[in-house]
């Protein structure tokens, strides 16, 4: 089966439909799939559901998708960092379901094991807890989240092998082994791809399996919010 893809645009091609659910990994802007962002974006694909922990930034990551209008409905934890992306909350024109991040990461892991659902104390007793179902474990009071399958998942690695065999580094592996897994379809994206058998088996953090689609590309190293002291 042919996983490496010449593209952004070729990966995702022919997956791509309005209305659709997709599972973005990234934290900030560590370790997002940019390139298959701008190429969803390309595509014009609207109606969008999109699963992660944030939304990037102005013009940058899924702000671009905001930009645009793509997105109808965001599954986050946070909004900050995005202008765009609380104005468009605040008027209405987007809808966002607020996790609680360790949540979120559940769910994704969650539904990338085929569980389709779990219990929780996090939010319990808060608007997250509106409209899901309680159970009591032990005297303590959990709620019932749902896992999530995503009709297909983008993330970002740093290496890969030709059967999409894929380590992260450091803080890139965030979200993205979960999303991953939570995508009926999942496109990755790396710095380096190398021949099947170069990787070492044990820093492997996601195996091949779970890969179906996989591109090359350069990457912008972005600083979300620069610190600096005075010398």
């Amino acid at each position: 089966m042919k996983k490496v893809y010449d593209s952004a645009a070729a990966a995702v091609e022919g997956i791509l439909f309005d209305g659709m659910f997709i599972a973005s990994g990234g934290f900030g802007l560590c370790g997002i799939p940019e390139l298959l962002i701008e190429a969803i974006r390309d595509n014009g694909v609207k109606d969008l559901t999109i699963a992660s922990n944030n939304a990037g930034v102005d013009e940058f990551g899924l702000g671009l998708l905001l930009q645009t209008r793509q997105v109808k409905k965001m599954l986050s934890s946070y909004v900050g960092e995005n202008d765009l992306f609380m104005q468009q909350y605040l008027s209405g024109e987007l809808e966002i379901e607020f996790n609680p991040q360790g949540t979120l990461a559940e769910r994704m892991r969650a539904g990338g094991a085929g569980i389709p659902g779990f219990y929780t104390k996090t939010g319990v007793g808060t608007v997250i807890a509106e409209g899901k179902e309680e159970k009591e474990f032990d005297g303590e009071r959990y709620i019932l989240e749902r896992g999530i399958v995503a009709d297909i998942s983008i993330v970002k690695a740093w290496k890969a092998d030709e059967q999409g065999n894929l380590m992260f580094r450091k803080t890139a592996r965030n979200f993205n082994p979960a999303a991953a897994t939570c995508g009926k379809i999942c496109v990755a994206e790396v710095e380096e791809i190398v021949p099947t058998g170069s990787l070492d088996p044990d820093k492997i953090h996601l195996p091949g399996i779970y890969v179906n689609r996989l591109i090359q590309g350069q990457h912008e190293k972005r600083i979300e919010q620069r610190t600096i002291r005075a010398a």
